[in-house]
């Protein structure tokens, strides 16, 4: 298998991508695209046997306008990293880069797989089942009905290929759990789910946010706007909880005792909230796989990006998308 990096995008880059790629110990082939000069100096000693520098001048910044950075920027090292994979010259992209410019290079330059109208960004949320899968969480703010059931039967396929759910439970973020609750997209949308014809489509109904987190369903439907909130609060609270559960087991030498005695189970509650174990995020509705980075990420979230990029090529979730939608162009 052959990844490509934009080794250039997201706010620590070069240095915690390129740091990110060596540790990741990914026994295919990685393409590191981006400024040369600046990619070859976070290396101490000469590149492992099994990454490769392929030279973009230009660099898409997080302020950039996802269009222009398109049009204005054509050497920038997103642009040139998924022309490779358009190209067939790779199995898979990774960028931390500025999300509107990949999805949109991603959409004109890989394709949009036939009969899916936008993609959709899909990441995993912690829940007391051990996660849900939430798309859209950013790429599309302005949503339709029909949007909204096609990341539906894109999560479900990816939900089977990739995290092993036999029926995954589909759920429509929504802030009631009754048919009529919400404005006219979440009303029409979830009729459109309940009568699904020609799918196999598990649908759960209505699921309000409080409930995400208690593994009401698999995979948790919503408009990029409203995914994005949730997906923000759930990183915000976990970041808080875990802020104040260190200030309590530290305050004296009773509190520093029993957080000995807990450290195990508190390492595994602050592995469950780490967006980083994750690493990054699945454009479902892309012809070909494109993982989206979270935009700080360090080395250990570039090196769990690899893993959902192996996890996702593997899986064969486009295919199955393909299968349920439409067909490849």
């Amino acid at each position: 298998m052959k990844l490509i990096i934009d080794a250039m995008g997201g706010d620590n880059a070069p240095h915690e991508i390129v740091k990110g790629a060596v540790m990741a110990q990914f026994d295919g082939e990685i393409i590191l695209v981006g400024q040369q000069d600046k990619i070859r100096a976070c290396f101490i000693e000469s590149l492992p046997s099994n990454i490769t520098v392929i030279h973009a001048p230009e660099i898409v910044t997080m302020e950039d306008d996802p269009a222009m950075a398109m049009k204005d920027k054509p050497d920038s090292s997103m642009a040139v990293a998924l022309n490779l994979l358009a190209s067939g010259d790779g199995d898979a992209v990774i960028s931390a880069g500025n999300t509107g410019a990949l999805l949109t290079m991603s959409t004109l330059k890989v394709k949009r797989i036939k009969g899916i109208r936008r993609a959709a960004l899909a990441t995993i949320v912690p829940s007391v089942t051990g996660g849900v899968l939430l798309l859209d969480c950013g790429a599309n703010v302005e949503c339709t009905p029909e949007y909204l059931y096609q990341f539906a039967v894109m999560g479900s396929a990816y939900a089977k290929q990739t995290l092993g759910l036999d029926s995954p439970r589909i759920g429509l973020l929504n802030n009631g759990a009754e048919e009529t609750k919400g404005p006219p997209l979440q009303r029409d949308a979830h009729e459109l789910m309940k009568n699904a014809h020609g799918t196999t489509l598990n649908f759960v109904g209505n699921v309000e946010a409080r409930d995400v987190p208690y593994g009401a369903c698999d995979v948790i439907i919503a408009d990029g706007f409203a995914g994005n909130i949730l997906l923000k609060t759930m990183e915000g609270v976990g970041m808080f909880f875990a802020k104040s559960l260190k200030e309590i087991i530290y305050k004296n030498a009773k509190t520093k005792t029993a957080g000995l005695l807990l450290k195990k189970d508190m390492a595994i509650f602050k592995k469950m909230m780490d967006y980083a174990e994750t690493g990054g995020a699945p454009l479902l509705g892309i012809s070909k796989p494109v993982i989206k980075a979270h935009g700080s990420s360090d080395a250990r979230a570039i090196g769990g990006a690899i893993r959902q990029a192996v996890r996702y090529t593997k899986g064969g979730a486009c295919d199955e998308i393909a299968t349920n939608v439409g067909t490849k162009e």
